[in-house]
């Protein structure tokens, strides 16, 4: 019999042995990360923060979604989680961010070398089938409760569909187009800051739509380890058979998933019709 789950122990002890200094700088500047967020959002009053998404959302995805977007928050926020809303969306931004700053480049580099690509697939395939709450175990164990092991765990979650799309973006980027851009003496960083990043654009976008509601799914699954927001309403409600608190939690994060999905859907729209 294969014991698979004492090695995995056994590694992660090692790496909590002798990496410790490196998960507590780690455990620090993703915490300073996501404190920056935090103080900008609670900073903000409530009507302002709404005025500007919903003048956003106007902008980028119509007046439907304006009206949507202005309903949906004062809602939230007369059921009393405007801060845990705020929390959560701080979360969800640290997340993505970090996920697209990884992601992003290894989506390139997925697109330009064949044997990064088949490396990294199987790796991509296990971040994206492993059950989420699986992420929740070594993120404690390296960074503890809190904020920080929930934009780890959800990082590791929700980061494959970005990388899977910039590559698949830069790879339909037409051969015509990048011989005639060579032709012209464009250097390796031109054609892809140039030429092919401008014309995966809206593929890349569409990753960045899929991160940020896999961010912010596992952002509520991440409650469990304290992390906040609204997934620790949703979570005190299943645990004290709060029938009602669980449903509200529930509204809030469906109204936040709507605003964020139909505001990067309507930029990516807009990006599709520019092409």
């Amino acid at each position: 019999m294969i014991n698979m789950g004492q090695y995995i122990e056994m590694a992660i002890n090692w790496l909590m042995v002798h990496f410790s200094t490196f998960f507590d700088a780690v455990n620090a500047s993703i915490g300073s990360f996501i404190i920056g967020f935090q103080h900008i959002l609670f900073g903000i009053p409530f009507y302002i923060t709404i005025l500007v998404l919903a003048s956003f959302a106007w902008m980028k995805a119509g007046r439907g979604t304006a009206i949507f977007t202005v309903l949906g928050l004062l809602l939230i926020y007369g059921m009393g989680f405007w801060e845990a809303t705020m929390q959560t969306l701080a979360l969800v931004f640290s997340s993505t961010c970090l996920a697209l700053i990884v992601g992003v480049p290894l989506g390139v580099w997925t697109a330009n070398s064949p044997r990064a690509e088949k490396i990294l697939r199987p790796v991509l395939d296990l971040m994206q089938t492993m059950p989420a709450f699986v992420y929740l175990i070594p993120a404690v164990l390296f960074f503890g409760l809190g904020a920080v092991p929930g934009v780890f765990a959800t990082i590791i979650f929700a980061m494959p569909p970005v990388v899977r799309l910039t590559g698949l973006g830069i790879r339909q980027v037409p051969k015509n187009v990048v011989e005639a851009s060579r032709s012209f003496g464009a250097t390796r960083w031109q054609l892809l800051y140039k030429v092919q990043i401008p014309l995966a654009l809206p593929t890349i976008l569409t990753g960045v739509n899929q991160t940020i509601m896999m961010s912010l799914s596992m952002v509520v699954i991440a409650a469990m380890i304290a992390a906040g927001g609204l997934g620790e309403i949703v979570l005190k409600g299943i645990t004290q058979m709060k029938i009602g608190l669980g449903f509200e939690g529930g509204i809030a994060v469906v109204i936040l998933a709507i605003i964020l999905d139909r505001i990067t859907q309507g930029i990516t729209g807009r990006k599709n019709k520019k092409n």
